[in-house]
This record gives structure tokens, sequence and C-alpha cells, in this order.
């Protein structure tokens, strides 16, 4: 008989990490006087490239905004093509049709639940000009083989970094010496949060400026301060842009985080290896593969259920979870499955089977430094209860 007892109060799947410093910070913002794009907006992108190592960075509302500026920048649009994965938030395909190429979909390695190469490699044709390898939560795509194909057809590379800030390659943090871009998200879940919000950053000084000018209506540079003494009222609109610019509210909230980064990983690290533990003993549990290239910064904690042990799917596995009052997600629904997608291009869940079987099995599980010992203890319990109840 079970011994597990169930808690009165819910874990939720992710409660930001807010502290007095970023609420002062916002509320010095506020009382600046300059709320939309200004001085802390510029010291964010500033301290943000500092900290990658990368040359450029720029701000942006989104991580979706950034990488539809970093494609956007390479000139991309109807008649091109641009391979990303399917196991990914739609972003990464939306902005490849928002500018009318076309998305091309490649599996993933079940493994490492990140874009395989070899899948890239097949969807290679005349028209490719560009890649979107996605960093799913915060594992690592293997870059040297993505790169190596990307340099062999002459092909743009833009990462797809939303999960990945701290996460590090073969000891290279992502964004550090860029051969691409890279974009990354700031969204309330993300491990550096601003609300909303991202950051497109590159070694390539043209395509930080065009992302720049096309994130600010097309606007000629430097018109973000022509409201301000010795600023001017004239700018020109090079190119027919877009409003996707980050705001300083924002950028308050960013500074702060990025001052706090290192903390709040400390916690994710601790709790991720409590997890990797536990999992790992459990037969019923995959619990995430990391390979020896990834230094993980554990965005996501993501198992997968054995069905071939379990007398229940993963669908009432989550249901289990959250009569046992703890909170989960499911990443992603893969873009194939979207009916936007499916209409348009025709796609089928056997088109991608790793995909698909990564699906079927994934859950999501609370990982956040908010979390106490306890909480963790009580998630590990949770799972290994459902486990052993539902167990052939």
């Amino acid at each position: 008989m079970s011994k597990f007892v169930s808690r009165d109060t819910f874990i939720p799947y992710n409660v930001p990490d807010i502290t007095e410093a970023e609420i002062d910070e916002v509320v010095a913002t506020l009382k600046s006087g300059w709320l939309a794009k200004g001085p802390r907006t510029m010291q964010f992108e500033k301290q943000f490239a500092e900290y990658l190592g990368a040359k450029y960075a720029v701000a942006m509302n989104s991580c979706t905004a950034a990488l539809h500026m970093a494609l956007a920048a390479q000139g991309i649009g109807p008649g091109d093509e641009v391979i990303t994965t399917p196991m990914t938030y739609v972003a990464s395909a939306n902005t490849v049709v928002h500018l009318g190429a076309t998305p091309v979909l490649a599996d993933i390695d079940y493994r490492t639940t990140c874009i395989d190469p070899d899948e890239i490699e097949k969807k290679i044709t005349p028209r490719t000009k560009a890649i979107v390898p996605v960093h799913y939560s915060g594992q690592v795509c293997d870059l040297d083989r993505i790169y190596e194909i990307a340099d062999k057809h002459n092909l743009f590379v833009s990462e797809d970094a939303a999960h990945a800030l701290w996460s590090r390659y073969k000891g290279r943090l992502i964004g550090n010496s860029l051969q691409g871009a890279a974009s990354y998200s700031f969204y309330a879940t993300k491990n550096l949060c601003t609300g909303d919000g991202g950051m497109l950053v590159t070694d390539d000084e043209e395509t930080a400026v065009k992302a720049r000018m096309l994130s600010n209506s097309g606007m000629s540079q430097n018109a973000w301060n022509r409201y301000a003494k010795g600023g001017t009222w004239k700018y020109d609109i090079a190119e027919f842009g877009y409003k996707n610019n980050m705001f300083d509210i924002q950028a308050a909230l960013g500074l702060v985080q990025l001052r706090r980064l290192e903390e709040m990983q400390e916690a994710r690290l601790k709790i991720a290896a409590r997890f990797q533990e536990a999992f790992g003993a459990m037969d019923a549990i995959d619990e995430p593969f990391v390979p020896e290239y990834t230094t993980h910064c554990w965005h996501l904690y993501v198992i997968r259920i054995v069905p071939e042990v379990l007398t229940i799917d993963r669908d009432q596995f989550i249901t289990e979870l959250n009569e046992r009052n703890v909170g989960t997600s499911v990443h992603f629904i893969p873009v194939h499955n979207m009916s936007a997608y499916t209409k348009r291009f025709g796609y089928k869940p056997e088109d991608f089977p790793e995909t698909q079987k990564h699906f079927e099995r994934c859950i999501s599980l609370p990982l956040y430094p908010g979390l106490t010992d306890e909480q963790v203890q009580y998630i590990i319990d949770a799972v290994a209860d459902i486990a052993a109840k539902y167990h052939k």
C-alpha cells in the first residue's frame, strides 16, 4: 500500500523569481520619465552582449521578433526555404511563414530532442537559405555538425536559443563566437525574465544594423533619442520595418535579472541534479539525456514516461500529477500537429516519428529557483507514486 500523502496546496508549474531589487528598478524607471526604448534598453543590450561575449545585441519585445529579424536581415523571402524542427514552439516556423518563405521540418534525435543533423541534410534543396536549430529545454544542438552542413551549402544559421541562456556547447556559452545569430527569450517562465522580451545577438555588424533598423519600424539609426535634449526630430524610414523593439520597463527587469542569473542558475542546477538521480532510478521514467558536449541550463525539466511498463498513457499521468497538486506542462505540441500547418503543408504525425514519439511521452515538471527542498522531494515522490500505482 502506498505511503504517499498528498499535499493540500498546489505546486505551480512555474513562478517567476522576482525580488525587491527588480521591483525597485522598475519603480525607478517609472519615476525617470523614460518608459519607451531608452537608456536602460541600451544598457541591457551592452551588458547582455558582454555576458555572452558577443559583439552585438539587439533588444526585442519577444524572442519571436528576434527570430523574425534574424532571418529578415538576410533578405529571406518568397521562394526560399528554411529548415527547422517540429519539436519547438511554433514561433520558430511562424517567422519563416511571415517572411513568405517555406518552413521545412527535419525530425529530432530522440535522445537529445534536438534537431538531427542527418535529417537536416536530407531536407536541403537549391531553395534552402537558412537553418533554425532549436536548443530544446536548454539542451544544446550538435553545433559542429550543423555549422559544417551550413558551410558546405552556404546557409545562414539562426540559433533559436529561447531556452539556452547559460547553456554551453563544449564549454562555450551559446551566443559566444557566433558564425550566424542567436535569439533569446525573456518570457515570464524563462531563466531570465522581463515579463516578455527577447534579444538577438550576433558577431556580424551588417546583421545587427539591419535587425536594429527593421525592429524599429525601419527607422534610421539613433532616432530613439529624438525627444531628448540634443536629439533631432529628423529621421528616415529606410526599410519597411516592424515594431519589435524592447522598452525600458522590460529592460529594467532584465538588468537586475542578468545580475542575478548565476544565483538563479545555481538553484536550478541543484534541483535538476536531484531530479536526475531520482528519476534515473525509475524504470517507468526516462530522465533527460545530456550529451558530453552540453552544459545544460535546465530551463525545462522534461521526463518521458515508458509506456511499455505502465498501464496509463502520458495524458493520464499528467492528470494523476494534477490530482496530487503538481503542476505540469507539455513541451511542445509539435508544429506538424498544428492545424494551420497541416492545412497548408499537409504534414502528418508519421512524417516525423521521433518527434511524435517524444511528444506522446513527454511531461515538463516544475523547475524554478523558488522551489523549496520539500516541494522538490514531493514532486519526486508524486511521480514515483504514480509510476508504482500504474506499473504493469
